[in-house]
């Protein structure tokens, strides 16, 4: 069954979108590294590879389900931040974004009747309430710890063993 036009769209929509999370969290990762922060650097040099593979697997879905990619010009994010408080307070927002534009998608497949479609998508519902959580915990510790000082190196030594867990 092919796609519907609509949701076809969505879905390119979404490929681009996570090709620019990949990149807004990318600068992230910038912003901190130049700062010395590097386990948080490190943390968001992870987050942007999983958001640039959250692309791939829309992506591969459009063509399985007979669809066209549409790749669009990816904005420039922003670069600029006042602390490490504040740059995990931009991804939370970031991340409470994309899990809008899934429930968003959601809600179109749901009333074409797109069962598949709708199966790729509680995958990602599911992932963004990681996701979510996992922005929201790191700003508690910064509450808990604080986010200057021993509590930054503390957080930011933290954020470093982000997929070192298993090594």
């Amino acid at each position: 069954m092919k796609l519907a036009k609509q949701i076809e769209k969505k879905l390119n929509d979404q490929v681009n979108f996570e090709i620019y999370s990949a990149y807004y969290y990318l600068g992230m990762a910038a912003w901190c590294e130049e700062r010395n922060l590097n386990g948080a650097g490190h943390f968001f040099r992870l987050q942007a590879k999983e958001e640039l593979e959250h692309a791939m697997k829309f992506f591969d879905y459009i063509l399985e389900r007979g669809g066209s990619i549409a790749l669009e010009p990816i904005s420039r994010p922003a670069a600029s931040y006042k602390s490490l408080r504040d740059v995990v307070s931009a991804a939370l927002k970031h991340e409470r974004e994309v899990t809008s534009r899934i429930e968003e998608m959601m809600d179109s497949a749901r009333a074409k009747k797109d069962y598949a479609t709708q199966n790729l998508l509680d995958w990602f519902v599911e992932e963004q309430v990681e996701e979510e959580n996992s922005m929201e915990k790191i700003l508690a510790r910064m509450d808990l710890a604080g986010d200057k000082g021993a509590g930054l190196l503390m957080i930011d030594k933290e954020l470093g063993k982000r997929g070192r867990e298993t090594s």
